[in-house]
């Protein structure tokens, strides 16, 4: 019960927000569809980007529709016609983010209307929060705007970044990030169950091994260099590895990975090294198995950073997934030039090319959120938990679900749950 009188608070206090910026009236708010007040356009022809392009297929588009957050698309062109200078605005985008994400959180929670799609579903997130940022994008006020500044902030805002634990005493603190949907040029209705997991757990309570309670805080991370390379990890995990009422007692990022199975990784890679494999903007990280790069923009730390997740205790849920501890890393050995696998973790003065997650962003979510970690927090435990590869999409293209697929993914977020709720903190 204390859990849902939080959801209805933080809900009614979501709503006054918006109601509070939502200034137009909905005859306005029809009217700013086109022109808006004081000539502001939330229309004009901007070229989109490569993942906000694939909006043209009706089927990503349907996730919106199909699911409830309409409403929200739909009211927030009035809502930016509504700011009448640069501070403003930036509000209007914060408070728009936050109800992107809430909602997304509440749905995956049943306590929002799901509509015909699934509500554990974590797409309607994802292509919803893309089609906010066309109509930001189109957006012509009548005043100058940081528009890039406008969207990392509308971005930040609807990943969860803004949110936090709660003030309630003797909680343990676990703090999680799951990724996008990618893979959406081979197929545009492909789900991430990371996502879906995280968005289930945010703000939940969770009886962990040792008896103890503890709160769990999400993010859903962007499948893009560009945003790793400028920070975002960083700002997520940063505030709870930092003493005070936002620190954690557990980090663990969380991604797609291998079918069939859970997999712990043993050790993350300071390397990025997955081309020709391109991010969801179709943007190649540089580096590969032979020629591994650096990430840009992290600090000194070293080339392989090992778990410190409790993995005998997580390892021993095993339904209905297996859950392994993966060892094995690609290093280039000290003195030579040719990349070599060892199944059990990596040799001294050996150079990264890929940690047990490879060499791409989840990978890299991993080191830099356990970089920081060291610098912060050494003793606190983290590390990255991939899950099994959702399947069960229909082979009717046109069909967006299944109850196989919505069985799976459910299943999958359960299980997260409990290999969290295995940990003794």
């Amino acid at each position: 019960m204390t859990s849902i009188r939080r959801a209805a608070a933080l809900a009614a206090a979501v709503t006054g927000t918006l109601a509070a910026l939502l200034a137009p009236t909905a005859a306005q708010a029809a009217q700013a569809a086109q022109t808006g007040p004081a000539g502001c356009r939330t229309t004009a022809a901007v070229a989109p980007d490569t993942e906000q392009a694939r909006l043209q297929d009706a089927r990503t588009a349907a996730f919106t529709e199909r699911s409830g957050l309409r409403d929200l698309l739909r009211g927030f062109p009035a809502a930016l016609c509504s700011a009448r200078n640069a501070h403003r605005a930036e509000q209007v985008v914060d408070a728009w983010g936050r109800a992107l994400w809430q909602a997304g959180v509440d749905r995956a929670q049943g306590r929002r209307p799901s509509g015909e799609l699934p509500a554990l579903d974590d797409r309607p997130l994802y292509w919803t929060r893309l089609a906010m940022t066309v109509r930001l994008a189109g957006w012509q006020p009548g005043f100058t705007i940081d528009r890039a500044a406008l969207r990392a902030r509308f971005e930040d805002a609807s990943r969860g970044l803004d949110g936090g634990f709660s003030a309630a005493p003797g909680l343990r603190r676990i703090f999680v990030s799951g990724f996008d949907p990618y893979g959406l040029d081979t197929e545009p209705r492909r789900a991430n169950p990371s996502g879906s997991a995280v968005l289930r757990l945010d703000g939940r309570r969770i009886t962990l091994a040792d008896g103890s309670t503890a709160e769990v805080r999400a993010v859903v991370l962007p499948v893009r260099y560009a945003d790793f390379t400028d920070g975002i990890v960083e700002r997520a995990f940063g505030p709870h590895l930092l003493p005070g009422p936002q620190s954690a007692d557990l980090i663990t990022s969380i991604s797609q990975g291998y079918p069939g199975k859970f997999t712990l990784e043993a050790w993350a890679g300071r390397a990025r090294s997955a081309d020709p494999a391109t991010d969801n903007v179709g943007v190649l990280s540089g580096g590969t198995t032979r020629h591994p790069v650096d990430a840009p923009g992290l600090a000194d730390g070293p080339q392989f950073i090992r778990t410190t997740l409790p993995t005998d205790a997580m390892t021993a849920v095993q339904q209905p997934y297996p859950v392994l501890l993966n060892t094995p890393v690609t290093e280039i050995p000290a003195g030579a030039t040719d990349p070599v696998v060892r199944a059990d973790g990596p040799t001294p003065g050996s150079r990264a090319v890929a940690g047990g997650g490879g060499g791409y962003l989840s990978n890299e979510v991993a080191y830099r959120s356990n970089r920081l970690r060291l610098d912060l927090a050494p003793d606190l435990p983290g590390g990255h938990l991939h899950t099994p590869v959702l399947t069960g999409l229909p082979a009717d293209q046109d069909r967006l679900t299944a109850p196989e697929f919505e069985q799976n993914e459910a299943a999958i977020g359960d299980q997260v749950r409990a290999i969290l709720s295995s940990a003794r903190l």
